[in-house]
């Protein structure tokens, strides 16, 4: 009985999320919020610390946008992350 060898090519979750340090992700919250930022780490419960942020939030006048210098999100908020991701209609000017 032979056995396959895993693809190298597959990365587990949080294998994939450590590739992204240092890149900007494109983050989904749980509540009605959405976070770009560049990843400068997360932890194994995916806290993550994330710089040059900008939030944008769903609200009945419309979508506010907050830009900040830095974040701190608790991973039991995030839905779902987007590596190299920006918002539709958004580009980023990095400093």
């Amino acid at each position: 009985m032979s056995q396959s060898l895993p693809n190298p090519n597959t990365l587990l979750p949080l294998e994939l999320v450590d590739k992204c340090i240092g890149s900007r992700i494109h983050i989904i919250m749980k509540n009605d919020k959405e976070m770009v930022g560049t990843l400068q780490g997360f932890d194994d419960f995916v806290n993550m610390l994330l710089d040059d942020v900008t939030e944008y939030e769903s609200t009945p006048e419309g979508r506010k946008i907050t830009k900040l210098d830095q974040i701190l999100l608790n991973g039991n908020n995030i839905a779902m992350l987007v590596p190299g991701g920006e918002m539709p209609g958004e580009s980023y000017e990095g400093h």
